[in-house]
Formats: structure tokens, sequence, C-alpha cells
């Protein structure tokens, strides 16, 4: 049985616990029950009465096919309100062979303490010094590491963002390939990891325990099954695999729902330059991989590597909302430069979207011209250093663009929107205002069937079947995030009838617990209950579930639709 380590950041005393009252959850379901349970709405994000939780889904540690991701989960000190952050990487494979399914930061140490990095162990914790990486960005931090513990480490690290509790600061994860590249990206929880002085955590690399499953032939049918569906969709086996997430560049950009200049225009003249066959080109001339997986185990190899002119390494996990938000967001038609302020980001451990639509704060601000790369790139190198521009560019969109007298800020709940905009595609957008995250198109995707067409067509202009598309798809997402599953696997779900019973068999033979399609089904409603009561009790209102007005009075190029949702209208899309 899977266990919760507790570790005190103040006292450095840890315990291993029984699952008890969160016995049956994992992923998003377990982070955000446990801070709903445990944390006071109320408290500070940065303060000792937060708790940052690390948790591998319900099927983590299984050989399910895409089930390596990993819930990080607190009160968000960008938001305000409660946070589940997503992430690939080696964490949530490994966490199981040291028979846990979670770790829970708790207190946080006298100020000025030093930092540490804590060596999970099976049965121990290890509080070891941080001075040889404290202060290094995290690619050569990360180097630092390995020296130590080995190439196949396996880690979960803060940047300097992290260390100044930036807003809009990451944990980054390690790679399969050994690389921090994989983002808990969005709401701040790297700051949230600063404020409890942890530079890193490193799970045991010796630790080799496989975790058996309750029924290992009925497992193994399912799985097989599963591996079948995600390899026989034409999105998860062949557009994902051969274009990553920048395919929809284009898509995106036909469809007029591009974002661009800030939000005011829907197509990009330079988007050729940047769409994803032009990424995939570039990759195969220089010699980097066009087909990658940001964790073991993954089948549709969405990720890719990333080589500069001269065929060495410059990123990894160069996704569509970042191609997007360094370029048609801010005029750019660069994609060199694209990926230089990806890795950039990386290594300061930023958000790229938070720190995308920065930039485009700043242009509107002045501080740099429309279109300037390079003088966008200076920028985002100050972020993480003593600069005081820097810790301003850290802290996100709605910082900056108060810091700059910017009032066309693109952000709900404080948190910075993605790359559709929510005039074209109406149902992301209902999900933008509605979902407990913030701004955040992975809650509810309603691309699938405002766009791509995937699990039923909702025209995306019009406001007919929006709001019940974006509920029906939060509750999913809630439910995928908790049995560890990539999101998009959600592509093949959807056009599949078998495909959640066939999950429903996989847990049930992993855990040995019955488990049927409503089941998953409530688990997704409960951890939208759980979140929505937090943020409630920390303040939220109806008030807070709209779009900023400039959605509303201007008309976006080249359809010329507005958004025309109320604030009460949004209401039905949240769970009851």
């Amino acid at each position: 049985m899977l266990k919760i380590l507790r570790i005190n950041t103040r006292t450095r005393e840890y315990r291993f616990e029984e699952l008890g009252q969160y016995a049956g959850l994992g992923g998003r379901a377990l982070t955000s029950r446990l801070v709903s349970t445990e944390v006071p709405a109320s408290c500070h994000p940065l303060s000792a009465a937060n708790k940052l939780v690390m948790a591998g889904g319900i099927l983590a540690g299984s050989s399910a096919a895409n089930s390596g991701r990993t819930s990080v989960g607190a009160k968000s000190p960008l938001t305000g309100g409660i946070k589940e952050s997503n992430v690939g990487g080696q964490f949530a494979h490994k966490l199981p062979r040291l028979g846990l399914l979670a770790i829970v930061l708790e207190d946080k140490p006298e100020a000025g303490a030093p930092f540490v990095k804590l060596l999970i162990k099976k049965d121990s914790v290890e509080f070891l010094p941080a001075e040889d990486i404290v202060g290094k960005f995290n690619y050569p931090a990360h180097d630092v590491v390995k020296s130590v513990f080995g190439e196949k480490a396996v880690t979960a690290m803060i940047g300097p963002a992290g260390e100044q509790c930036l807003m809009a600061s990451t944990i980054q994860f390690s790679d399969p390939d050994g690389r921090p590249s994989r983002s808990a990206g969005r709401g701040g929880m790297g700051a949230v990891m600063g404020s409890k002085r942890v530079k890193a955590i490193i799970l045991d690399p010796e630790a080799k325990d496989a975790v058996p499953m309750a029924d290992p032939e009925k497992f193994k049918v399912a799985r097989k099954r599963w591996v079948d569906i995600l390899t026989s969709h034409p999105v998860t086996s062949q557009g994902l695999p051969t274009y990553g997430t920048a395919i929809l560049v284009n898509i995106i950009n036909e469809v007029g729902a591009l974002p661009t200049k800030n939000f005011r225009e829907g197509r990009f003249a330079g988007v050729a330059k940047i769409s994803g066959e032009t990424m995939t080109e570039t990759i195969k001339a220089r010699g980097g991989q066009y087909k990658h997986g940001c964790h073991t185990g993954c089948v549709i190899q969405c990720s890719q590597v990333y080589n500069d002119k001269d065929g060495n390494y410059l990123t990894t996990g160069f996704e569509y909302e970042t191609i997007w938000g360094f370029g048609a967001n801010i005029l750019v038609d660069d994609l060199d430069d694209i990926a230089l302020m990806d890795r950039l980001c990386d290594e300061a451990g930023v958000d790229t979207i938070e720190m995308a639509n920065g930039m485009a704060m700043a242009m509107e601000g002045g501080l740099v011209p429309w279109g300037d790369s390079k003088a966008a790139i200076e920028l985002l190198r100050k972020v993480g250093t003593a600069d005081p521009l820097g810790r301003i560019l850290g802290n996100g969109t709605s910082f900056i663009a108060q810091a700059f007298g910017v009032d066309r800020v693109p952000v709900v709940k404080k948190q910075a929107l993605p790359a559709y905009d929510p005039r074209t595609v109406k149902g992301v957008g209902v999900t933008y205002a509605t979902t407990p995250m913030g701004g955040d198109h992975t809650a509810g995707y309603a691309v699938c069937q405002n766009v791509l067409k995937v699990g039923g067509d909702v025209p995306a202009m019009g406001k007919a079947g929006q709001i019940e598309v974006s509920k029906n798809l939060q509750i999913a997402t809630a439910a995928v995030d908790s049995l560890g599953l990539c999101l998009f696997v959600a592509f093949a779900v959807l056009d599949t009838p078998d495909a959640l019973s066939v999950v429903a068999d996989m847990v049930a033979a992993a855990t040995g617990k019955p488990c049927t399609v409503d089941d998953i089904v409530n688990m997704g409603v409960n951890t939208l209950k759980d979140e929505l009561a937090f943020n409630k009790a920390a303040g939220f209102t109806i008030k807070d579930d709209q779009l900023p007005d400039f959605f509303k009075n201007e008309a976006l190029p080249p359809h010329n639709t507005t958004w025309d949702f109320t604030a009460e209208e949004l209401q039905a899309a949240k769970v009851g």
C-alpha cells in the first residue's frame, strides 16, 4: 500500500503515513482534497500554513500507457485560489517505487534559513546542504545534482525565480533524458517550494521496487486495449507525434483564433515561419528529435528535442502555447529566438505562458518595441537575477501590467490566458472564466469540439452548447488528472466508445477495488467541488468568473466576434 510522506520543513521532522481519509484518491483528486481539507483558504500562499503537495495519479506505478503525470497542488501565490499544476517527467514513475503516492511539504523555516536538497529514500529523508546549487539556473544546477547522484537522478527543483518566491515561478521536473525540462508551470508552485526553503527534491536513484498489480492478468488485457486505442487514433498516433502540440499553430490561425499582438487580431502574418510543420522540418534538418516522450511509457510522443543552427541542443518540450506566446502574441516570427526564450524560462524557472503574456505587457508599456525578439530575450535574461526589473517580470502578467500602467491585461483570476482567443473559440472561453484554476485551457479543452471536431461538433463562434461542453470537459479533465494520465489521451477517449470502460478496468485491476465509468466521472465532480469550495472560502465570487472587458468591447478580426456570455450565464458551467 502506497503512503504519504509528510515533511516539516521547519523542524526537519518527517513521517510516512497511511492514506487514511485520502484512500482511493490520486493526482489532482488527492492534491485538491488535501489542500482544501488542511490549508486555511484565507492564509497567505507563502506562509507556513500553506502546503505543497506532489502526487502521482491512481495509475502511477503501473505500466499503463501515458500514466506518468504528476499533480502539484497548493494555494496559488498567483491566483490566490487553489491550484493543481500538472507535469510530465519521471517523478510519478519513481515515487511509487519508494512506496509513496505523495509528498507533502509543510510549515516554513525561519527567514533566512539556508536552502536544502531533500533526498527521499524508501524509509528516510535526508536534509542535505544546497549551497552547491543555490542561485544557479536549472540546467547547470541539475548537472551538479547528477554529478553527485548519477545521470538517472529523478528530481524536482526550483530555479532562481522560485528561490525569490516570484509568482510566475515553476517547479522543473527531470525528463527521461535527465534534463530539468518539464514544468509544473502554472500558478507559482515554485514560489511555494521556495518559501519552504527547498531547492530540490531528489528521489533515491536506487529505488527499483515494482508496484504489484492486484490482478496482473486483467491489467495486462486492459492495458493492451488501452495502447491500441491510443495508437490507432489519428491525433494521438499521427498528428501529435509528428508535429507536437505546435500542429495547432496553423490550425488555430486558419480558424482566426490565434491571439496576435496581445489579443488584437486572430491571425498572424508570420505564421508559416513558426508553424509546427516548420518546427519539424527544422528539427529534422538539424539532427534533433521531433518524436519524443516527456515521461517513460508515453506512446503519443508529442515532445521534441530542438537544436540550434549549429546542431547543439537548445530546448525540449517546445509547446504550442510557448510558440504562440513568444511568437504571434508579441509579433515575433523567428523560431530560434522563440526556442531560446523557452529555454530561458526553463533555466530561471518561470511559466512560459505567464512570461509570454508578460512580454506583451512590457511591449504595451513601452519597455521594448513590438516584435523585437532580441529585446525580449534580454528582458527574460533578467528574471531570476538581482535586477529589480527581473523581479517585476518574474511576478507575471497581471503584476507587470500594474507596474507599467497597462490596462489591456488578458488574465482571469490573475492568471494569463493561453493561445486561443475566447471570442472565436467560445467553449474554451467558458473554461477560462469558470475553472477554479484561473485562465487555463487544459482545465476543459473545448477546442476539441469547437475546432478539431473530436468528440462532437459545437460551432466555435456561437453560444449554443458551449457551457455544457466546457462543464463536461472540466469534469473529465479533473478525472484524467486524478488518474495520472496525460490530458492528450482525451482525443482518443472522446472518439472511442469503450475507452472509459477500459480505463476503469485498468484502475480496478491495479487497485483490486471495483471501478466503473461512473466512479471515474464522480471523481472528477468531487475534485471540482473541493476546488470550488476552497475558492469560495478564499473570497472568490461570481464577479471573478468572467473575462476582461476588452473581449466584450472589441470585435476580433477576421470574424469580428465578441465575447457575449454574462457571469450569471456562466455559473451553469460549474458543478453544483
